[in-house]
């Protein structure tokens, strides 16, 4: 009865987590969930307003498929105001989120045979797209002792004729790490000369605690043609269930293709999101942003001096996002098991690391109250403590 291309595809382990921490939480037991890539912070109020305004004044209607031109243009400044990059309105798509931007780029461009490059750990949805549009996964390992970032020379060693596409995250889900431009640069030497697309996912770009951020297609001319810049709203002003995602591409036909493909499928996004995301790019909520950062920088702070303090255990502390990619290696090289077992007998919901290709670590989201995540980190102890001991 089923397609078989389905079958390549495995269920979002975040997702798959998430749900059942909510289900036991629903059934009544003490349950403490940091599974969630979600802000726990409510979507500013000047944000609401322009949705509001919106409905109230008819923008209820279709719009156009790639979203409202005023739209565009705002995305347009904002990466020209906050990355150094130019883009014109029609190398722009808005999507229902990044994670429709993402299917979009790889639907249109990945064919049978294709090689992605992919860092891990990675973000999960990554490869389970690639495979699902017959391309071929090559995972480029890092580790806490590479600070979770991958090097040139790695990055020349994985490329082949066959190589279609690197991925890039920056700030990095699920670990936090970021790419200074210096870095950037050093990638981007080694690709000169080739085909190779980028797709850099900056998502968690206004969550940076370390340092400054850089776009990937912002260090050269030669990146800036090559990269397909894939950002949102989910995590910078809390707008995760708004569903609001871009895409910008040198290249416009990267950009028609992926209209072509949306207009058989989602069509336009939310109209009222489209006027609501105007409000979140153009600097009218820059101060919730830094307020939702300042607090974030506070609870990794707390989260990881807690963790560095369980015996058995050890934490970067990550430059961006609100993750902590947490070693477990000493306890446990399971863990799938260590995470099922902590939530049956501990109520703490994080998600295993096998998850995001990189066993021997759990993430650990730091995007809810300080009282949580101590509590958390308690419980985790007691139980890596259990664990120790037999």
């Amino acid at each position: 009865m089923l397609a078989k291309r389905i079958d390549k595809l495995s269920e979002s382990i975040t997702m798959a987590i998430t749900a059942l921490a909510q289900e036991l939480k629903a059934e009544g037991k003490d349950i403490l969930s940091f599974s969630a890539g979600e802000p726990d912070f409510d979507t500013p109020r000047v944000i609401k307003d322009a949705a509001i305004d919106a409905i109230n004044n008819g923008f209820t209607k279709y719009t156009a498929v790639d979203g409202i031109p005023v739209l565009r243009e705002a995305i347009a400044h904002k990466l020209q105001r906050d990355n150094d990059l130019t883009y014109q309105p029609n190398q722009i798509i808005v999507s229902n989120g990044a994670k429709h931007s993402l299917f979009n780029l790889f639907s249109t461009t990945i064919e049978k045979g294709d090689e992605v490059i992919i860092p891990a750990p990675y973000w999960v949805t990554y490869p389970e797209l690639v495979k699902y549009f017959d391309g071929t996964v090559v995972e480029l390992p890092t580790s806490d002792a590479t600070a979770f970032k991958i090097t040139p020379e790695q990055l020349k060693n994985a490329l082949t004729e066959k190589t279609k596409m690197l991925i890039l995250t920056t700030p990095s889900n699920p670990t936090g790490a970021v790419y200074s431009k210096e870095e950037l640069t050093a990638l981007g030497e080694v690709l000169k000369g080739t085909d190779v697309l980028v797709a850099s996912d900056e998502m968690y770009e206004k969550l940076i605690y370390e340092g400054n951020f850089t776009s990937a297609a912002a260090v050269s001319e030669d990146m800036f043609k090559r990269t397909i810049t894939i950002n949102g709203l989910s995590k910078s002003v809390a707008m995760t269930g708004w569903r609001f995602g871009y895409m910008a591409a040198y290249h416009t036909e990267i950009i028609k293709a992926a209209k072509k493909l949306q207009s058989q499928s989602t069509s336009n996004i939310n109209t009222m999101t489209q006027y609501a995301a105007i409000a979140g790019l153009d600097g009218s909520a820059d101060e919730d942003i830094e307020m939702m950062r300042k607090e974030f920088v506070k609870r990794r702070d707390e989260a990881v001096k807690l963790f560095n303090e369980v015996d058995g255990l050890s934490v970067l502390k990550p430059d961006g996002a609100f993750y902590l990619f947490v070693n477990i290696q000493e306890v446990s090289n399971d863990s799938l098991t260590f995470a099922k077992e902590l939530l049956a007998t501990k109520g703490v919901a994080v998600v295993p690391g096998v998850g995001f290709g990189s066993e021997g670590y759990f993430r650990f989201s730091f995007a809810t109250g300080i009282a949580s995540i101590r509590e958390g980190i308690k419980r985790i102890d007691a139980f890596v403590g259990e664990l120790k001991a037999k």
